[in-house]
Formats: structure tokens, sequence, C-alpha cells
């Protein structure tokens, strides 16, 4: 499936999945900065904020793109926070923030140059301890993340969020993923990519778009299925092959991966994953899928192991709303003490979050 590139020029569409793609991005960056911020003896919070494929800020039909849900969840976090501390007797937060504003397309950054302008500076009349400091490039991702990572390396700051919703999968690499995640103390990533363009930068039969990832024989045979136009499976278990596959494939980039798609009923091409070291990080994550109902989808078990299963013969379609909640507590049940006695009956709480967070949507 050929990337869809945005016409920022003219005015770009905002699509369904992409607006379901910044409710949920808008909910976590708030939740993000709430729980990151919450010792009352903390007084500064530094961050960075990486977006990859900024875009041009706002869609056609007005909506604000990424960078502009960036600077208004800062401000608007920053005084729900310091409202709190200070009706407690708290002392305030100071957030800093450096916001990597990247795009391939000239135009597009041309433009959010001129759209983000009058929110950075109503966020110093709105917000007294905010400070927000932008910088904009114009590469290739794949590019201009070594470019970043040394900008921020040079700042010594931990905390660094990247959100990378490109067209297409091939512009970030498991070895760029994996590079972010371990560079710093404290770092997560935000992946969007359409699933048909991942298998076919996994098939081997691909060589145009440069895959040179060996797999197993099996594994081939069944990307090459799921990207046969004439595909053999219902569109629940195509949901249910291309997550383990997805999940295969980017499982080892980080300790807590999400491999869920965005839903939708007419098909699941888009996926939204979360990549984190901390198991708090992929808690208040699954917190907010969960708050946002149906916006994601993933077939299969809703226990434990959610990828062990065969699609074609088990696994339903779990949304994240109440009924699968429920369904997902009723498999708990069992999956949560024989997990444990497999574990010879002890097991805290880190240690249990660590061995199976990555595996589950339900807890």
């Amino acid at each position: 499936m050929a990337k869809k590139e945005y016409d920022w020029e003219d005015g770009a569409l905002l699509q369904e999945h992409t607006k379901k793609k910044h409710d949920i991005l808008k909910k976590y960056f708030r939740q993000y900065l709430l729980t990151r911020c919450q010792l009352p003896q903390q007084e500064k919070f530094r961050l960075v904020v990486v977006d990859g494929f900024s875009g041009a800020g706002t869609y056609q039909c007005g909506a604000f793109g990424s960078p502009i849900i960036f600077v208004e969840e800062l401000v608007n976090a920053t005084n729900e926070i310091n409202i709190y501390r200070a009706s407690n007797g708290i002392r305030p937060i100071q957030i800093e923030c450096l916001l990597l504003l990247n795009d391939l397309n000239k135009s597009a950054i041309h433009q959010l140059k001129q759209t983000i302008a009058p929110h950075i500076a109503a966020s110093r009349d709105r917000c007294q301890n905010l400070f927000i400091e932008t910088e904009f490039s114009c590469e290739k991702f794949e590019e201009s993340y070594w470019k970043m990572k040394k900008r921020i390396l040079a700042g010594k700051c931990r905390n660094v969020l990247f959100n990378l919703d490109q067209c297409g999968y091939s512009h970030v690499t498991s070895q760029i993923i994996r590079d972010i995640i371990t560079s710093w103390r404290s770092a997560e990533v935000i992946l969007t990519f359409m699933i048909d363009s991942m298998l076919a930068y996994l098939s081997p039969k691909k060589d145009e778009v440069g895959s040179n990832v060996p797999l197993e024989p099996k594994m081939q045979r069944k990307i090459d299925e799921l990207l046969d136009g004439e595909n053999l499976f219902n569109k629940n278990q195509w949901l249910g092959e291309a997550e383990k596959i997805a999940y295969s494939h980017l499982k080892e980039c980080a300790t807590y991966v999400s491999p869920f798609s965005i839903n939708n009923p007419n098909g699941w091409r888009y996926w939204l994953m979360h990549f984190a070291n901390e198991y708090r990080a992929r808690q208040v994550y699954n917190d907010i899928l969960h708050q946002d109902d149906v916006s994601q989808a993933h077939f299969g078990r809703s226990g434990l192991n959610m990828l062990s299963y065969d699609p074609k013969e088990n696994g339903q379609l779990y949304l994240f709303n109440n009924d699968s909640r429920k369904l997902a507590k009723e498999a708990l049940y069992d999956d949560i003490p024989r997990f444990v006695a497999e574990s010879g009956d002890a097991l805290n709480m880190q240690n249990f979050y660590s061995s199976v967070y990555s595996e589950t949507p339900s807890v």
C-alpha cells in the first residue's frame, strides 16, 4: 500500500484515524505531566518533546495538529498542577520544555512556524510557570534523529518523549526506537505506522523498500498471505495475525510495548504503539486506552497472554470498553493465580508488571 502524504499547502484533511490518534495523544500527554510532577518537594520538571513528523500545526477544518496539542496541554496541565499545589499549601512547580519539531515537507514547516508562534506567545501570559523553547528542522527523520540526539544529550535532560506519526513505516526503524529507549533514563516513544507498509518492509520479496530483515520461513509465508490481495482472512483474523507480526518485530525495542491498532470497523490499517522501560508509563497508557473506550482494538485473548492464541481458531475483538474489561477480569481470575504459582507462589508487584505488562491489555 503506498503511503499517503498530507497536502499541507492546500489544507490537509483530518481523517478519522488521525482524530482518534490525537485524542489519545492529548489525554496521554496530560496524564504524563500530572504523573511526572506529583512529588510535593519537586519544584522543576524538564522535558524534551520530539515531534518527528510534525506537519503544519493545523488541519483544513481548523483542528490542531500534534505540535499545538503539545503546547496547549503543557499550558493546561501546568496550570492544573499548580492550582492543586496551591490549594494544598505546596510550592508551585516550574516546567521547562524543549519542543523539537521536524518534517520533511518544507511547506509544512514554514506554515508550522506561523501557526504555532501565537500559541507559544500566549503560553507565556497564560502560565507563568511554563517555559517552552521551540526548534525546527526540515529533514528525513532517520537523518535528523542523530542531530536531535546530540542536542538533547548536550542539554542533559533525561525526560524525553518522541511522537513519531509517520506515513508508511520505513522512516522509523527498530534500531532508532531501541536507541531512543536506551539513550535516556526516562524515554518514551509513541509510534504510528501503516501496518501494510510494515509488512511490505519486512517481506523479503519487496526489495524496493530496502528490507534486509531475516525472517523464519513460516513468518515469511504469513506476511505474504496478509499482503495478498485475495486475502484468506476475515478482518478479525487479519488483525490478530498482523498484531503478532508487529509485536514480534518490535517487542525487543523496550521493556513495555503496546501493539494495538487504531480501531476501524472497515479494516485495521493503522497502528499506534507505545514504548517505555518504566511499568508506570505503560500503566498510564493502558489506563488512557480504557478511558478512551473503543479508539483502539486488539484481537486475541483478554487475559495475561494476549498473543498466545491462534487467530484462526480462537480469540475475540478487545475494544477497551466495559464489555472487554469484564471479559478481561474473568480471564485474569484464572491467569494471575496460575502465573504466580508458576513463579514460585510469591511475586512482588514490580516483578509481576515486568513479567506480564507487554503481553496484556488487561491490567
